[in-house]
Formats: C-alpha cells, sequence, structure tokens
C-alpha cells in the first residue's frame, strides 16, 4: 500500500467499511449528497476522508478495501461518484478503473502516492475523470469532487450541439458521427463539449484545463494533449480538431 497522508484523524472517527445501501432519488439533483462509493485499504485514509466527506458534504460514503469489492458492489447499487486508490491488494486500482468503464460512466477520482506522469496519464487514459496525489487534504479531494460533478450534471439551455457530422446531446450525455454513437468518458465528453462551444476558435492549453477539468491539474499541460489524441482516435477524424503551433487547439467546423 502506498504512504498515507500526514492529515490527523479526528477522534471518533471508528467508522468501519460497510456494505453499499441503496439511497433516495431526491439527493441526485444536489451538488454533493448521496453514495459514494471509497475504495481504500488503508485505515488511516480511509477513515479521515469517510469522515469529511460524510460531515461536510452531506455523503453516504461506501467504504470498501478491494478492488474486488468494489466491483461487486457496483454491479448491484448506482454510487454517484468513485473514490479509487490505485494501490490496493488483489486487484489494484488501474484495473478496476478499466473495468468500471466498460460498464459505466460513473465519475472516477483516483488516489495515489505516485506522483509520476505516466501513471497519471494511464488513469486518464482508463477513464479517469481526476487524479490525487497523496498526501492531500480532505478539502481538496472535495472541491476537485464538486467539479466534476457540476461538470457532469450541469443543467444548460443548449442540450444539442453539432459540427462536421458530430451530434453532442447533453441531457443523454451521448455522442454521435455520422449517426453512428461514440463512446466517450465524462472527460473526453467534457472536452468535446467545449470545442463544440467554441467553433474555430484557438484554445490554449491552459484555457482548456480551466475550462475542462476546473482547476490546476497536477498532471499538467500533456493531459489535454492525451484526451486531445483519444477524441481523434475516437470520432475518426483527426483533421476535426487541429493542432495550433505554439497556441493550442480548435475545433474546424466544417
Amino acid at each position: 500500500m502506498s504512504s498515507a497522508s500526514r492529515s490527523s484523524v479526528p477522534s471518533g472517527s471508528g467508522s468501519e467499511p460497510r456494505r453499499c445501501r441503496a439511497y433516495s432519488d431526491d439527493v441526485t439533483a444536489k451538488a454533493t449528497g448521496g453514495a459514494l462509493l471509497l475504495v481504500e485499504d488503508d485505515d488511516s485514509i480511509g477513515r479521515l476522508v469517510k469522515q469529511y466527506l460524510e460531515q461536510q458534504d452531506g455523503w453516504r460514503v461506501v467504504w470498501l478495501r478491494t478492488g474486488e469489492e468494489a466491483l461487486s458492489e457496483l454491479r448491484g447499487q448506482p454510487v454517484r461518484v468513485v473514490v479509487l486508490d490505485i494501490g490496493l491488494p488483489g486487484i489494484d486500482g488501474f484495473e478496476v478503473c478499466r473495468r468500471i468503464r466498460a460498464g459505466s460512466k460513473v465519475p472516477i477520482v483516483m488516489l495515489t502516492a505516485r506522483d509520476e506522469e505516466p501513471d497519471r496519464v494511464a488513469g486518464l487514459e482508463l477513464g479517469a475523470d481526476d487524479y490525487v496525489s497523496k498526501p492531500f487534504s480532505p478539502r481538496e479531494l472535495s472541491a476537485r469532487i464538486k467539479a466534476i460533478l457540476r461538470r457532469a450534471e450541469r443543467g444548460t439551455e443548449d442540450e444539442v450541439l453539432t459540427a462536421r457530422e458530430i451530434v453532442l446531446r447533453r441531457d443523454s450525455r451521448e455522442v454521435t458521427v455520422a449517426e453512428a454513437p461514440i463512446e466517450l468518458t465524462s472527460k473526453e465528453f467534457d472536452l468535446l463539449a467545449c470545442f463544440l462551444e467554441h467553433p474555430g476558435i484557438v484554445l490554449s492549453r491552459e484555457r482548456l484545463l480551466d475550462l475542462v477539468w476546473g482547476m490546476t491539474y497536477p498532471g499538467g499541460t500533456r493531459t489535454v494533449d492525451v484526451h486531445v489524441a483519444q477524441l481523434r482516435r475516437k470520432l475518426g477524424d483527426p483533421e476535426g480538431i487541429r493542432t495550433v503551433r505554439g497556441a493550442g487547439y480548435k475545433l474546424i467546423p466544417a
């Protein structure tokens, strides 16, 4: 297991991991609240995160220790967010993320003590929405979760965006190209929506980080390059999102 956060655990937080429970539909309209799946085998980190998110943000935190348990629970119960440690016993976090993404678009935040770019990029390429490196504060994790949910669940008057042969529907979070459905991760969807909202306009990597990720991202602008490459591949249109040397990227409308 990777090294734990140095934050002290408040007294009285002796909660143990528990099985997932159903939750009321009325919480889905809130910025936070509802069921959040925490997959972390370190006691001190698990207790600290669980207590903070429950007391400060109103989450019902389902805390499990292994990837096998997490995958089993996700098959039977819905959650709004998954907070997933990479350094798990048995199936590691990368494999858990891959299996979740094979059948779900639930937002995923990965936790790790590995602060190397290849590890960050690997998690993002597998479909993670954000990445928090240890040691971290629960407040930072909370802010990242809220930013992800705002992007994933925000309403907008312009529910359908189009360009070239792309049709993006915000309400159903579906994308088609030439009427054929395209499977995108949550972050890829948000990035494509950003390009469609700014057709023909050059967007710098830093601007894309701000618009799509919502804060300074530890992976830096390499994260944008990885997601743009994935979008080009999945859309089957390498020329649709053009690299502007020294400036950033722009969507070519037609």
